[in-house]
């Protein structure tokens, strides 16, 4: 495997070295190429996902593919405008000169990618990565065999090896790829991961952008229409079967309405899900049996107040609510990353505000209000990567709006424009005439540093 590793990361230094990422033409048509090729595989994808997490069409869909088609409309539409060198407005010292600023590629990048969202997850930054110019070696979770399968079979139709590659394996080959110095380091995954990845890109002085997670607030206050305000939190916290980065991690609820809202959420659990999730085809599955193990081991000594069956076999965990009463429970030492939604009230902004500070940097934040004033006083005082207003998760689909975190929850951005400014290095350059040359800035400065001052006051 190490001679196989080898070989691709030297055939890829090659590429890129031959200049043939540079040109734009060509990364435009092996995005429309990718494209084709997801549309011709629409259905070994959707397979594939339900293979490994349960995902019914509907979900893959909406949350997988048509995900990626938006990102590549975007990248294949803009890709031109997005590479082309920008003029700016020059300094005085400067005249007379012509500024830019021309993206160019950072060179060969290394993306490893996560089990929840396999394809979206995977595909999404290779397209910021392409479009921009880099060259991409890919290495999908082993956790999401088969979608691992059809990403490889996708990329070797579309692209030169040279090009982008997927290469497949565990721990250890995430490690050994992680030896290598690339030009960039593209990850998503949990933090305990991360730190790894950004200590050994440090070695290098590898720019890195680290997707991560953490524990996602979302309050809901005493003013809320109760029926709406249920099903977005239903929704964002059990699609994908909890296994969503984005996901509320918990709710803080206002003691006046908390057992009217339970109520609800357990209404509209079984409204979206059925009264049986376990026999819906909308409702996904654990990635696997260490990680159900992991989520079970969550519920002991809880106070559940709905759900919390399980069945080992068929990788099911039910929808769970678990009402708690201090942040000592177990629920709340990590982010869950699962189908169990802890519950606290609170009665002032005093108590939100102690825990939040506790949980600070979440890659999400949620308030659920109709005072404006109070939505307005989380937006301002707290750091989180991205989050909303009476709504969950749903953020994420706008490409205008970058994705990303910020301290434990990650650094970088990406989504639309952003994963193509992800992958670029914006090189600044001016070009000045030889026939002309202003003495302004050349020494001795004794009888024009007066004048200087006066002028650079007024103009910059």
């Amino acid at each position: 495997m190490d001679n196989s590793i080898n070989y691709i990361v030297e055939k890829q230094r090659s590429f890129f070295s031959s200049g043939k990422t540079f040109d734009i033409k060509y990364r435009k048509s092996l995005l429309i190429k990718l494209k084709k090729q997801i549309q011709l595989k629409e259905k070994k994808i959707e397979e594939s996902l339900f293979n490994d997490l349960g995902k019914s069409n509907g979900e893959t869909f909406l949350t997988e593919i048509h995900f990626i088609y938006s990102e590549l409309n975007i990248a294949i539409r803009n890709i031109k405008k997005w590479s082309k060198r920008k003029s700016v407005r020059s300094s005085l010292l400067n005249f007379p000169s012509s500024d830019y600023i021309i993206p160019e590629p950072y060179g060969n990048t290394l993306h490893i990618s996560p089990w929840n969202y396999p394809f979206q997850l995977s595909i999404a930054p290779i397209i910021g990565a392409v479009a921009a110019g880099n060259t991409v070696l890919l290495k999908p979770s082993e956790y999401s065999k088969n979608t691992s399968d059809i990403l490889e079979e996708i990329i070797k139709e579309v692209f030169d090896e040279g090009f982008v590659c997927v290469i497949k394996g565990g721990p250890k080959i995430a490690s050994k790829l992680l030896d290598i110095q690339w030009d960039y380091i593209f990850f998503t995954g949990s933090v305990r991961i991360g730190k790894i990845v950004a200590e050994k890109a440090a070695k290098f002085l590898t720019p890195t952008t680290l997707e991560l997670g953490g524990k996602n607030p979302c309050v809901v206050d005493e003013t809320v229409s109760l029926k709406t305000a249920a099903k977005r939190i239903v929704w964002g916290k059990f699609i994908n079967c909890g296994q969503t980065c984005l996901a509320p991690d918990f709710l803080i609820v206002n003691k006046k309405i908390k057992k009217n809202f339970i109520n609800e959420l357990i209404n509209q659990i079984k409204i979206l899900y059925s009264k049986n999730p376990e026999q819906s085809d909308s409702y996904g599955r654990i990635i696997g049996e260490k990680h159900l193990n992991y989520l079970s081991s969550l519920l002991i000594d809880q106070k559940i107040v709905h759900g919390g069956k399980t069945d080992l076999k068929n990788k099911y965990f039910e929808p769970t609510i678990v009402e708690i009463d201090n942040f000592d429970s177990k629920l709340m030492d990590d982010e869950i990353f699962g189908p169990i939604l802890p519950i606290y009230t609170y009665e002032d902004f005093n108590e939100i505000d102690q825990i939040i500070k506790k949980y600070k940097n979440p890659l999400a934040l949620y308030i659920f209000t109709k005072k404006r004033e109070f939505g307005e006083q989380f937006l301002h005082k707290y750091s989180f990567g991205g989050g909303a207003i009476n709504d969950t998760v749903i953020h994420v689909i706008n490409d205008r709006l970058p994705f990303g975190g910020i301290g434990n929850s990650g650094m970088g951005k990406y989504h639309g424009e952003s994963t193509f400014k992800t992958f670029s290095h914006y090189k600044p350059y001016l070009s000045k005439p030889l026939w002309i040359d202003i003495p302004l800035r050349y020494p001795p400065f004794k009888n024009k540093l007066n004048f200087l001052k006066k002028i650079l006051k007024f103009i910059r």
